[in-house]
C-alpha cells in the first residue's frame, strides 16, 4: 500500500491509495466473503486505529459508517484528483458543513 496525495479536513478525509500487488497484474473484482489485502481492509484498519486512539484519549469521536471510493483509470484523472485534494482546504470556508456557515 502506498499513500499518495491526502488531506485531513475537519469532518472528512480525502486521499489516494495505491495498492501494489506484485503477484497480481490483472484487475479482479472483490469476491464475497472475508476481505483482506484490499481497500476495504485498509480503511477498516485505519478507522479501527483512529477510533482506538480517540477512545484511549477520551475524545468524543465517531466515524460515518461508509466511505466513497473510486478507481483512478488514467494519469489525467490522477492529476485532477490530486489537484482537487490540494485545493480542498481553501473551499472549507464556504463549505455548508463548516459549523461557522450553518446559517448561510
Amino acid at each position: 500500500m502506498e499513500l499518495d496525495e491526502f488531506i485531513v479536513m475537519p469532518h472528512h478525509i480525502h486521499g489516494i491509495i495505491f495498492i501494489n500487488k506484485a503477484e497480481q497484474n490483472v484487475w479482479q473484482p472483490n469476491k464475497f466473503g472475508p476481505q483482506s489485502q484490499n481497500l476495504a481492509s485498509i480503511i477498516r484498519g485505519y478507522k479501527a486505529a483512529v477510533k482506538k486512539h480517540a477512545t484511549l484519549q477520551q475524545l468524543d469521536f465517531a466515524w460515518q459508517p461508509r466511505y466513497y471510493d473510486r478507481v483512478i483509470r488514467s494519469e489525467k484523472e490522477l492529476q485532477n484528483i490530486r489537484q482537487y485534494i490540494f485545493n480542498n482546504p481553501a473551499k472549507w470556508e464556504t463549505e455548508k458543513h463548516n459549523p461557522e456557515n450553518l446559517l448561510m
